[in-house]
């Protein structure tokens, strides 16, 4: 079909008359109408046009404008009318030819249907009874097999129901979640499908409440059960370690009694190990003490009917199961985890009201306890808990656990007190160590305060050793009883004798001895408990030398000290001479004992051996002593006043003071020996017989005596025999001795005897030959011996010599004893 094509709306404006004057559009208006009839083309709207001409004052121009345009159309359409006119015509022919074929197929049409209506018509309603009975069939199926399921779903909840109202809740759970699995896809019926979906999480979330309420219990249950797992494990690790300490004790009294063979001290360091190391098992199945300790806490919580609550980890792994079970097991682990470490933190609380000492136990029992339990949820809760989890609360508890005996022991200032906390501290220690963790950094607080802990109980034993010095009166103990023997002496070794002596018994020491005997053990008893247990196998070294400490600074001291105060007598004086030679061999038990204590062989021990460690109090002692009795020598000294310097005759039985002397002496060695040592005694008598010697010395340098005569020489003489035959007497008090001899003690007069030969001896000028000399004068001194001879002459008339013996023959002594003083003075 062939179509025109519109005529250009330019075309239009050109060909159609306008609206200006004359009927000729200006230029301007013709661009309008060109605007104009190219929106109407398009579909534009055409309300700008209409606001413009209004506003322009000129309406009637776009009034023309679009009457142009319309006429312009009807004449495109009647153009059009006018070519396509005979197509049209030749259409509708066609059309009624199409409508008489349609006619005859209408009526072959009408004719078939009849035909097939009244064929078809029987078959059709039997097709309807089938398919009506088939439907019916359909559905009476599909009714008996939701009816089994809703019979065997119903079934199934109600064994859910029955396992929630028993508190099963696993076999709850399963039976939903297969309730889940096998019958909610399968179920068509929508209200029971809306029922399933909402009683499934219901029952879940009951399940999880239920559960964890009961874990909430639990947590609260285990902290008190915990506590006193705690205590009964540590208390069975403190039963263990007494045993050992009694075997230990058994094997050390029968060591003392000698009824141990050398086999049995070289297995000594086998037993120290086993008594002092902390036990560290190879096999790497080994768990631990923990089933024993768990018994011994679950019979110790039957046997309290109630009061204490046994340690039952059933709810916490039937909440892990649970959770388990509700696929939320690791939201369960850190939640587990999350709230042991906040009961672990509520452990470590100490409270500033209640004194550690009280406290401690109960705050490292809870520690325990806790760390107890979590070795048995690490090998037993499937999982629950990893290694590293548990390692991490460990270092967190040692860090705090050191932090806080680090602040406590800083603070305390009595030495039992950190001695308990100390011994609880290693009891937790070996506990722990059982199960595997690490207890160094606790063992290296304990060593760390190991100095601290010993100055405080030196500090306790220079008080007790005060107290005991100043309570002794210094007078030889007596004891009435047996036991009394047995508890002073026998206890520290210090008999000399292995005969039982007969009671009452005088000892040779006095009160302090044993006193001071029971301190220093009971120091070395505590400090060997402060050191055991600690980790470190060998501690007799460090036990020995705060042994030392003890007996150097504080008992040796406080006897220096009251040596130095001044108080004691001659009686007293002699007494603490003895306590000292008792104390040295207190000190040999005393380190014995310490070695014993540190588990160590005997030999071992004495092969370490020191000088006596008392060696400054006995040397002070006997100072004192020698001193008071030089004190009382120089009171007999004063009877040498009453010596005639110048008599006509010497005196027949020596000076007077003499007699007295001799008389005391005897006197001081009779007392002296019943409880002095022979070498003790030996060096005191030396040092009076050195101090009388020199007496006489100076009797002949003194000022007070201007010159003197042989008779008085002969007096000095006899003095000096009488002073010799003294030192012979006491030939049997020395015979035992190894340090010297009776003949010994002469050599103390020997510079007193050597100046009276010379002044007896014809010759004195000998003293200048030096053979001579070094034979018989040999502790003589040049200037002693001028200013003595220059007071000596024969006769007695030597201030009158030039009137009465003018031109008499000198005396051939008296010339060699003025040539000796002539050339000693040339020499000097």
């Amino acid at each position: 079909m062939r179509r025109r094509v519109a005529p250009d709306s330019s075309a239009m404006v050109a060909g159609g008359g306008g609206g200006g004057v004359g009927g000729w559009a200006t230029e301007a208006e013709r661009q309008e109408q060109v605007q104009l009839f190219s929106a109407i083309s398009n579909g534009e709207d055409l309300g700008p046009f209409v606001r413009r001409a209004f506003v322009s004052g000129r309406p009637e121009s776009l009034l023309s404008s679009l009457r142009h345009f319309s006429r312009s159309k009807e004449s495109e359409i009647e153009e059009v009318c006018k070519a396509h006119y005979q197509d049209f015509i030749r259409a509708v022919d066609d059309l009624r030819s199409l409508l008489k074929d349609v006619d005859s197929l209408k009526s072959a049409l009408d004719d078939s249907n009849t035909a097939l209506q009244s064929a078809a018509g029987p078959l059709l309603a039997a097709l309807d009874s089938y398919l009506e009975a088939r439907a019916v069939a359909d559905n009476l199926s599909a009714a008996l097999d939701a009816a089994q399921l809703c019979s065997r779903l119903f079934a199934h909840l109600a064994r859910a129901n029955e396992h929630l109202e028993a508190d099963h809740l696993y076999l709850a759970l399963r039976a939903v979640a297969a309730a889940e699995r096998d019958y909610l896809p399968s179920t068509t019926h929508p209200t029971i499908r809306r029922m399933l979906l909402r009683l499934i999480p219901a029952v879940r979330a009951h399940a999880e409440r239920k559960i964890s309420k009961e874990f909430s219990d639990w947590m609260v249950q285990i902290r008190v059960a915990s506590r006193h797992l705690g205590q009964i494990a540590i208390g069975r690790a403190s039963a263990a370690r007494q045993r050992e300490e009694e075997l230990r004790a058994r094997q050390r009294q029968a060591e003392e009694q000698g009824l141990l063979r050398s086999s049995s001290v070289t297995s000594t360091p086998a037993f120290r190990d086993n008594t002092y190391s902390l036990r560290v098992e190879e096999d790497d199945d080994w768990a631990g003490d923990d089933a024993d300790d768990l018994a011994a806490a679950a019979a110790a919580a039957a046997s309290s009917e109630g009061s204490t609550p046994g340690l039952d980890l059933t709810p916490l792994y039937r909440a892990y199961h649970i959770h388990k079970t509700l696929s939320l097991e690791e939201r369960f682990r850190r939640y587990y985890f999350e709230n042991r470490k906040l009961q672990l933190t509520s452990d470590f609380q100490v409270s500033s009201l209640t004194p550690f000492l009280e406290s401690h136990q109960t705050f490292f029992a809870q520690i325990a306890g806790f760390f107890i339990v979590e070795d048995r949820i690490l090998r037993t809760g499937g999982g629950l808990i990893a290694r590293p989890d548990v390692d991490a609360l460990w270092e967190t508890a040692v860090n705090k656990m050191v932090s806080v005996l680090e602040d406590q022991f800083s603070r305390m200032q009595t030495a039992n007190h950190l001695l308990l906390i100390k011994d609880y501290v290693s009891l937790f220690g070996v506990t722990l160590h059982r199960y595997r963790y690490a207890v160094d950094p606790l063992l290296n607080v304990l060593s760390k305060h190991r100095d601290k802990y010993h100055d405080l109980l030196l500090s306790d034993c220079r008080r007790q050793v005060s107290e005991a010095l100043d309570a002794d009166k210094f007078a030889q103990m007596v004891m009435k009883k047996e036991y009394e023997y047995s508890m002073n002496v026998l206890s520290f070794q210090i008999q000399t004798s292995d005969i039982t002596p007969a009671f009452p018994y005088v000892a040779p020491f006095s009160s302090s001895v044993p006193d001071l005997c029971r301190i220093s053990r009971s120091f070395i008893e505590d400090s060997v408990s402060f050191m055991s247990h600690g980790g470190q196998l060998d501690i007799y070294p460090i036990v020995k030398k705060y042994l030392e400490r003890l007996l150097i600074e504080v008992v040796d001291g406080s006897i220096v000290r009251l040596i130095d105060s001044g108080g004691l007598g001659v009686s007293q004086a002699m007494q603490v001479a003895a306590n000292m030679a008792v104390l040295e061999r207190a000190c040999e038990f005393l380190f014995r004992h310490a070695a014993q204590l540190s588990g160590i062989p005997l030999r071992n021990a004495e092969k370490g051996r020191r000088e006596f460690p008392l060696k400054k109090s006995r040397d002070a002692t006997e100072r004192l002593l020698l001193g008071l009795l030089r004190n009382k020598i120089d009171d007999f000294m004063m009877l040498t006043d009453s010596i005639s310097w110048l008599g006509e005759s010497p005196p027949p039985n020596g000076n007077e003071y003499t007699n007295e002397v001799i008389i005391y002496l005897e006197t001081l060695v009779s007392t002296a020996q019943q409880i002095l040592p022979i070498n003790v005694l030996w060096r005191v008598l030396q040092g009076v017989l050195s101090h009388i010697c020199d007496k006489i010395i100076g009797l002949f340098m003194s000022d007070a005596v201007k010159r003197f005569n042989s008779n008085a020489v002969f007096g000095i003489d006899i003095d000096l025999k009488m002073f010799e035959s003294f030192t012979e007497n006491q030939s049997h008090v020395f015979y035992d001795s190894d340090d010297s001899s009776a003949n010994e003690l002469k050599l103390a007069l020997l510079e007193a005897r050597q100046l009276v030969n010379l002044l007896m001896s014809n010759n004195p000028e000998n003293f200048l030959n030096a053979v001579i000399r070094e034979r018989s004068y040999n502790k003589l001194d040049y200037k002693k011996v001028v200013t003595i001879t220059e007071k000596f002459r024969e006769s007695s008339d030597r201030l009158f010599g030039t009137f009465g013996t003018r031109g008499a023959k000198q005396n051939p002594k008296q010339k060699s004893l003025d040539a000796l003083i002539k050339r000693l003075k040339d020499a000097s």
